[in-house]
């Protein structure tokens, strides 16, 4: 773990552990099939709307046959929106009768859901969001509408209360929309402080609100809206992969090209980009590497969709294999493989996952200074010849044709913790230049070939 990064619970292990989850956008919207934003992105008559959301009845929702493909899919946790930015609730909240609970569907899809993914031995998430797009108050905020604002942020925190009370253990939580309040008008400060009371192994994300004058977070922008810098267990980079130093963090990302909810017509980003962006997400880090939450929209009718389920099925086929190079992994890129694919490590192995394979017998590995036991081709089990010469690792011995369709994995055993030289810990356009100019002036210093 990364002695910059604050220290981490054992209690929170599961989550570095599970490296890999389940974001599920599902609520009436899916009814218009235009993402989970069409009501305010089309600026629609919120009574329209509303009418149409009290209709919505999705009969065909089968949580449990959600839970088995997220769990075939290699998935260790899942996190379900009980209540997105249109403000309609997916459990049998007292609050409000704007529910399934309360409306067409009689069901609290909340509980539904708990239940069948904690049968499947998964991990329970909640998504909330801050922001009702219904409420006017809470884009007033307390300066123009003080009780109307009141009511709203109590609405609000008892509806997270309620939440960590009637569902049992919950183990992850996702705030969104926090935009435009501060954390001081949401009172997220003393939200978090109950709900440690009421959970206290919970891992709460950092989309707590706006830091207030000389605010220090982002609205949206492609990190997420209410993104804190000094708050919350972990990070929570949107479309992006990026390392956080100081805490855990997950990178949320879809499935399609952009929507989360399920839009008719989307197109969908093939298998091999999907187990990517997790070989990254676990890569990424000098010292612990972070998750992928992997969104999938649900259809209308409650299906999962089935373009979804094959990708699911085939990355989670492939980490069937070669799950020990991603789960529990405490980041990679030791050397620059950039060429090659990408790397993990863990105890004394090092991964390489090989994004591009070009049907040599031999591949070079670079600046790997710790001396090798045995090399393996995991994908098949198979034991590889290697040879030292000085900090290189040739490897022998690869067969012609790729041995999955998706990305080989070669496992390096070292004889201790993998460790690099001067050009693996300084990279491509970082570190020091004088190394760089050592390396060229071993050919001379003249511009033309050949000459010294």
């Amino acid at each position: 773990m990364n002695s910059n990064r604050r220290s981490v619970p054992d209690y929170w292990e599961w989550f570095t552990e599970g490296r890999y989850g389940a974001f599920i956008h599902w609520g009436p919207y899916a009814e218009y099939g235009r993402g989970e934003q069409v009501l305010f992105r089309e600026h629609m008559d919120q009574r329209v709307y509303e009418e149409r959301a009290c209709r919505w009845n999705p009969r065909r929702f089968d949580p449990e046959q959600w839970a088995y493909v997220i769990r075939k899919a290699g998935m260790k946790y899942a996190c379900f929106t009980t209540r997105h930015h249109d403000g309609y609730c997916l459990w049998d909240t007292r609050y409000t009768d704007y529910s399934s609970a309360r409306q067409a569907p009689g069901r609290d899809y909340v509980k539904e859901f708990t239940d069948a993914f904690r049968a499947e031995g998964l991990r329970i998430g909640f998504y909330y969001s801050w922001a009702d797009w219904r409420v006017p108050a809470f884009f007033d905020g307390p300066e123009k509408d003080p009780d109307g604002w009141e009511t709203m942020r109590q609405y609000m925190h008892d509806q997270v209360v309620e939440l960590l009370t009637s569902y049992g253990r919950i183990d992850h939580f996702f705030f969104d929309g926090a935009w435009p309040r501060t954390h001081a008008e949401l009172g997220s400060s003393e939200l978090v402080r109950r709900m440690r009371e009421l959970q206290p192994h919970i891992l709460i994300n950092n989309r707590l609100g706006a830091a207030g004058p000389g605010r220090t977070d982002h609205a949206d922008g492609g990190q997420g809206a209410g993104e804190r810098a000094d708050m919350g267990d972990f990070g929570t980079p949107e479309h992006r992969i990026v390392a956080d130093p100081e805490r855990l963090w997950e990178s949320c990302q879809v499935t399609t090209w952009r929507l989360w909810g399920y839009a008719s017509g989307e197109r969908w980003r093939p298998a091999d980009y999907w187990l990517d962006l997790l070989c990254e997400c676990a890569e990424t880090g000098s010292g612990g590497g972070g998750n992928l939450l992997l969104n999938v929209g649900p259809q209308p009718d409650g299906q999962l969709p089935p373009e979804f389920v094959e990708r699911a099925l085939e990355v989670g086929r492939w980490l069937e294999v070669h799950g020990e190079a991603i789960y529990g992994t405490d980041g990679g890129a030791l050397t620059d493989f950039v060429t090659r694919g990408r790397q993990t490590m863990k105890g004394n192995c090092l991964y390489l996952i090989i994004r591009f394979w070009d049907g040599q017998p031999e591949l070079r590995l670079a600046d790997l200074t710790t001396p090798v036991r045995t090399v393996t081709l995991l994908t098949t089990g198979q034991r590889l010849a290697f040879e030292r010469q000085g900090d290189d690792l040739l490897i022998r011995g690869l067969p012609a044709e790729r041995p999955t369709r998706l990305f080989p994995v070669i496992k390096v055993e070292c004889e201790g913790r993998p460790a690099t030289n001067s050009w693996g810990k300084q990279r491509l356009w970082a570190g020091d230049p004088a190394r760089i100019a050592d390396w060229a002036r071993t050919r001379g210093t003249s511009v033309k070939a050949g000459r010294r």
